[in-house]
């Protein structure tokens, strides 16, 4: 590794001296000296330095007449405008407050009183490229999640899911409230997290909640938080979740489960954009967007007085509902691969490379009452379980196996579209259906199967490619 270059600026030869001895005792540093602004803001601009040490204090340059003396305070402005990254830390023979506020609000990482220690130094060089690793590593981390919940890692390409990505790029930069209705496991929270991580909301906090997981008593302080002293346990002030949402957005999960004594408060909250603390006689501004979710019907709990209708109707100004993975048959393909790839990454050194199709067809008849979490499940066991680099039947939960291709007889009715009658569109349902078919009684040979089919070879692994079928 190349040394890490520090910029010392001093009018003082003696603290240049100094300094400049201190940094050759380091292991991996490389020193270089100036004496006044101009000549450290030339040095700056045409090198490249890790740190810049520079005096509060500085004389001007001696062929400059009618100068005042400088300061830091212009060095860091004029560093921050000419693009210079390197961390500054200021240096002062007084140790004050309010001067060590001013530089570092300029963007200044650190400031020392002098006389400085050699150990002082060394532990200041370390606290700013501790901050910088630290700093560079959340924003690796915020791209990761803003990577990880964009629309293209969500896995799915059906009619269904690809209507509810259009109607999130049309609504995600309003501040208007989403309800995302579906069963337990389809993916209401990561369709919450696309909808914000896409959004002009994306740089503020996602705060997710699981409003039926919290005690009753306890819901009130943990949406609103609470001023020390509010009630025993209280021993200390305390931000709600509201709060550290503010900014970016609320996810409130089973909204269904919220009792009725805190309904009429989120109702406030949404209505006035403002929280009050339990104990506090002063309300706070919120700028949260609030997104909320549920298995339940809300219109039946509204009729039996369990849900007021008055925030029914407040949160359910945009509703997106997810369909269930049976209803969305095309997805699972996708999904058994993306599960594979990444429990492949994680649990499976042999690298599963995929699906027999007797299993593939098990997985595609099952009606998957749990959804894509259950399917999710099922797959990472298969992987701990295979002795095989193919995901074969006996892999798969024995309560599935019952499943065979004999079930295709008893749906038939529910094998066509119910709302197109369009022979275009049931004859590629057909199609895929009889060339899985053909493909399980092969058990994969696809010559044999195109046979069965009384097609081509060609023209089986041009529909194999088109209806994303693997074997």
């Amino acid at each position: 590794m190349p040394p890490k270059r520090i910029l010392i600026i001093d009018d003082e030869y003696e603290v240049r001296s100094l300094l400049s001895k201190y940094i050759e005792r380091m292991n991996g540093y490389e020193p270089s000296l100036a004496k006044n602004l101009k000549e450290g803001l030339a040095l700056a601009k045409n090198n490249s330095f890790s740190h810049i040490l520079c005096d509060y204090y500085l004389a001007p340059d001696r062929n400059t007449k009618d100068v005042p003396q400088e300061t830091a305070v212009e060095f860091i402005k004029e560093a921050k405008a000419a693009g210079i990254s390197a961390n500054i830390i200021v240096m002062s023979g007084k140790a004050e407050v309010d001067r060590a506020i001013e530089v570092t609000e300029l963007g200044a990482v650190d400031y020392l009183a002098k006389p400085i220690t050699f150990a002082q130094l060394e532990f200041a060089l370390r606290r700013a490229e501790e901050r910088e690793r630290l700093f560079k590593e959340n924003i690796k981390l915020k791209k990761q999640v803003q990577e990880k919940y964009s629309f293209s890692n969500i896995v799915a390409r059906s009619p269904e899911m690809e209507r509810i990505f259009e109607v999130i790029e049309k609504v995600k930069d309003y501040k208007t409230t989403v309800l995302i209705t579906g069963e337990s496991g389809t993916g209401k929270e990561l369709v919450a997290r696309a909808l914000h991580f896409n959004s002009i909301r994306k740089n503020g906090p996602f705060v997710a909640v699981n409003c039926g997981g919290i005690p009753e008593n306890l819901l009130e302080s943990e949406f609103f938080g609470h001023v020390k002293g509010a009630f025993t346990d209280a021993v200390r002030s305390k931000k709600g979740l509201f709060e550290e949402a503010d900014g970016g957005t609320i996810f409130l999960d089973e909204i269904g489960d919220l009792p009725l004594t805190l309904q009429v408060k989120l109702l406030r909250v949404l209505q006035e954009h403002e929280i009050r603390p339990v104990g506090d006689t002063r309300t706070i501004k919120v700028d949260v967007r609030v997104v909320a979710a549920t298995a339940k019907d809300l219109g039946e709990l509204v009729r039996k007085g369990k849900f007021r209708e008055d925030l029914f109707y407040r949160i359910n100004v945009l509703t997106i509902v997810i369909p269930p993975l049976r209803e969305r048959k095309e997805d699972i393909r996708l999904l058994i691969e993306h599960f594979i790839k990444k429990y492949n990454k994680i649990i499976n050194p042999k690298k599963v490379k995929g699906i027999s199709p007797e299993a593939m067809q098990i997985l595609l008849n099952y009606k998957w009452p749990g959804n894509v979490r259950e399917l999710e499940n099922i797959i990472e066991r298969a992987l701990v379980l295979t002795e095989h680099e193919i995901i074969q039947v006996e892999d798969l939960p024995v309560g599935l196996h019952s499943i065979d291709f004999a079930d295709a007889k008893s749906s038939e009715e529910s094998f066509f579209s119910p709302d197109s009658l369009s022979i275009k569109k049931n004859t590629k349902k057909i199609e895929e259906k009889l060339i899985n078919l053909a493909l399980s009684k092969t058990k994969g040979n696809k010559t044999q199967a195109a046979q069965l089919l009384e097609i081509s070879l060609p023209a089986l692994l041009y529909k194999m490619k088109e209806y994303g079928i693997s074997v």
